[in-house]
């Protein structure tokens, strides 16, 4: 262990990259593919959904996307000799980071009912075993079809379309466990569920607030657009638990000064605040601008925008001036001197992005938090003008796309009715289960079948142990995937891996060289080619699999031409033009180098498709959550050397943590207060109102400038601790970053 950093990226992190990526893909390899990540005549990054810049550097990746790259574009191979050596019992017995390491996947494999041993199965069998399944349900409802936000825009559609024809709304997706808040709330507030800045509204803007994110760990690249920002005028603010290297300072590895000078400090102001108690800063912010606006009228509120494009505003304003400073400062653990001079940067800056990703969306009162930002940025106007609005980051590289194209649980009547009018057949109108609720359905019986569309769906949901035993419940569990993960060897009593391409890879099909489409966290939808061989002669495309699948499954009774739609990827964005609003003239918009924008009513014409017709003021009660004496709030995050629950290494640089993931940073005097020497190991056990308790054991405690009474820990490791049932109230996402902890001592080795 050593001290945490203060800057992120430079020389370091040009250092790392390449030597994983060399270590995976070789010399020649690296510099093939690295220089066609991002790039307008290239393939998306399979990390993030951070957006393209429009002048692009040659080198336009961060070091996290680069580690993707490398584990996709790996020349490690996992093939049939594998399986034969390692039974399942063996595998189970592994790690994620271990899995991971083996390499690509290469041929189809099948674990038939009692066997111990993945076995090679031919493409056609697959699909038949599937059809077999799904087609003995007693209700179409008996089966899910999970995605995760690597599939692209074209898959996606297939997908959501296939479940649709089959008879189910059964998609969660990995948004119910991230941005489902953001999405809930935005819906709500201002009519649709997406963030309303573009990249140039970062550049102009006056005040930027990044509450609740690590973007030096989670979204590298915009470390550089908040430098350009910065040069720019912008003022920074981030609001966070733990001091983050990349928001201090940034060493940009694409200029000399980032790679050998000091780089460029980002926050202005850094508010440490106590977890989960970001509705009660903003609900503070809130009155304080109330209250400036009484002491000089018609100064600091934008009443034309609130009279003309808002609603609810007295009921929201007399919530506002009820606030109570005590449970204020108490929820925020900040004093009023630090929040007087964030309201001081507020009054002089007329417009304001306000960016946040997990640290908002994943706790009980998750929505009313992020409608309190939403109120924030009414009161001046601060949403459908150049600079200003709101800004949720999303993680996965196409998960904010394969929602716009139906991957959704509860989809809107007018997509239905879309979908209805082009493809001739009636699709459920009936709700399906999001990810909780799947979960729920395996362990009660009431789902049988689950088939995944990429993903580590096992290690990424909470509360491992009854996700786990719920999946063994399942007659089959299907994956589609590039490389194994934990959700390979927790089973139902049958199952398939299918292995696909990857982004990095050619796609060649009846009709030709083949590309796909992705939407990035802005609204932005470009395409994607791969440029690589494919890693074996038996992959298929997520399409191909998905027509494939259908074509077994619905027999010729269809009406959906689906053997059309994996000949011609271009077929597919037709029919998307025809039932997917903003898409219309798709390949011709696509065909543009850079893509195009999506409509967004409240950023383009300061219109609002709500119940009301206008942008909703909300007035919830403050929340935040209660800690028993002795007791630590814990929340989950990722280390450097990770992605989702994608194991790169067993380091984190910027936090100063090597060689190992089982870790728990605590703030000093509250590890001093409760007996833990730094170094001293323990067990972590969260308490649950009912009584009921969880226990992750053998972690190592690690000193850190945490803000007092909270803790962090990385997960998947931790998920064990959050229970089926501790989610955000609305959006049912997993509430991770706020879990009840206390700490017993534990042996002097980790698990």
């Amino acid at each position: 262990m050593s001290a945490p950093k203060h800057a992120a990226a430079g020389l370091p992190a040009v250092g790392h990259s390449l030597r994983i990526a060399q270590q995976q893909m070789g010399v020649r390899r690296t510099a093939l593919t690295l220089l066609k990540v991002n790039q307008k005549n290239g393939f998306d990054c399979p990390g993030c959904a951070w957006p393209e810049p429009g002048h692009r550097h040659t080198a336009e990746f961060c070091e996290n996307g680069a580690k993707a790259v490398a584990e996709e574009a790996t020349l490690r191979r996992v093939t049939p000799d594998f399986f034969a050596e390692h039974p399942v019992s063996d595998l189970n017995r592994r790690s994620g980071y271990w899995l991971g390491q083996q390499g690509r996947l290469t041929q189809p494999m099948y674990l038939p009912d009692g066997a111990d041993h993945y076995e090679p199965v031919p493409w056609e069998r697959a699909f038949d075993i599937i059809a077999e399944e799904l087609n003995a349900l007693a209700s179409p409802d008996e089966a899910l079809f999970y995605t995760s936000g690597r599939t692209s825009n074209e898959a996606a559609f297939l997908y959501q379309l296939f479940a649709r024809e089959f008879g189910t709304n059964n998609l969660p997706d990995c948004s119910n466990m991230c941005h489902e808040s953001s999405g809930s709330a935005l819906s709500e507030t201002i009519g649709i569920g997406k963030g309303s800045v573009l990249l140039e509204d970062l550049y102009r803007s006056d005040l930027i607030i990044v509450a609740g994110q690590n973007p030096g760990t989670n979204h590298p690249r915009m470390l550089s657009a908040l430098e350009k920002a910065k040069a720019g005028g912008a003022t920074i603010v981030t609001v966070n638990p733990l001091p983050e290297a990349g928001l201090q300072r940034f060493k940009n590895p694409q200029t000399a000064k980032g790679l050998v000078g000091g780089g460029a400090p980002l926050s202005d102001l850094f508010l440490q605040i106590r977890l989960g108690g970001d509705q009660a800063l903003f609900r503070a912010l809130n009155a304080l601008l109330l209250q400036a606006e009484e002491e000089a009228p018609d100064t600091v509120l934008d009443h034309n925008f609130i009279d003309e494009h808002t609603h609810g505003f007295e009921d929201f304003a007399a919530a506002a001036r009820a606030t109570d400073w005590d449970e204020v400062l108490r929820a925020t653990g900040l004093d009023r001197a630090e929040i007087d001079q964030l309201l001081a940067l507020v009054l002089k800056s007329k417009s304001i992005v306000v960016c946040w990703a997990m640290g908002l969306t994943q706790h009980k009162h998750s929505v009313p938090t992020i409608r309190e930002v939403v109120n924030f940025l009414l009161l001046r106007g601060n949403i459908g003008r150049p600079g200003a609005g709101v800004c949720p980051v999303r993680g996965h590289s196409n998960v904010q796309g394969d929602r716009t194209m139906g991957i959704f649980e509860r989809p809107a009547p007018e997509f239905l009715d879309a979908l209805e009018k082009e493809f001739g057949f009636a699709p459920p109108r009936e709700h399906g289960y999001d990810v909780v609720r799947a979960i729920r359905a395996l362990r009660d019986g009431d789902a049988k079948v689950f088939f995944a569309m990429g993903g580590n769906f096992v290690a990424a949901s909470p509360d491992t142990d009854a996700t786990e035993a719920a999946m063994r419940r399942a007659r089959l569990t299907v994956h589609v995937s590039t490389k194994l993960n934990r959700s390979h060897v927790v089973t139902g009593a049958r199952a398939l891996i299918l292995p696909t391409l990857g982004r990095t890879e050619k796609d060649v099909q009846e009709a030709g060289a083949q590309f796909v489409t992705v939407e990035d966290s802005m609204g932005m939808v470009h395409a994607s080619r791969g440029t690589l061989e494919p890693a074996g002669p038996h992959l298929l495309s997520e399409p191909a699999i998905i027509v494939r699948l259908a074509r077994a499954v619905l027999g010729p009774e269809s009406r959906v031409p689906w053997a059309d739609f994996e000949a011609d990827y271009g077929l597919v964005r037709d029919r998307i033009s025809r039932v997917v609003p903003g898409f219309e003239d798709f390949n011709a918009k696509v065909a543009h180098p850079g893509g195009f924008t999506l409509p967004h009513a409240p950023r383009d014409s300061r219109s609002f498709p709500t119940a009301t017709g206008k942008a909703n003021f909300t007035a919830a009660e403050v929340e935040y959550p209660a800690v028993p004496e002795g007791r630590l709030l814990l929340q989950t995050l990722r280390s450097h050397d990770q992605y989702n629950t994608t194991i790169y290494g067993l380091d984190d640089r910027y936090r100063g943590i090597k060689g190992g993931r089982r870790v728990v940073l605590l703030n000093p005097e509250d590890a001093a207060a409760l007996g833990f020497a730094d170094g001293a190991y323990t067990d972590l056990v969260s308490e649950w109102s009912d009584g009921a308790e969880r226990r992750a054991a053998g972690f190592r405690v690690v000193h850190y400038p945490t803000t007092r009474g909270c803790a962090a820990a990385y997960y998947p490791e931790t998920n064990v601790l959050v229970p089926l049932d501790h989610t955000a109230d609305t959006s049912n996402t997993p509430a991770s970053k706020s879990v009840v902890i206390r700490l017993e001592a534990g042996s002097d080795r980790p698990v």
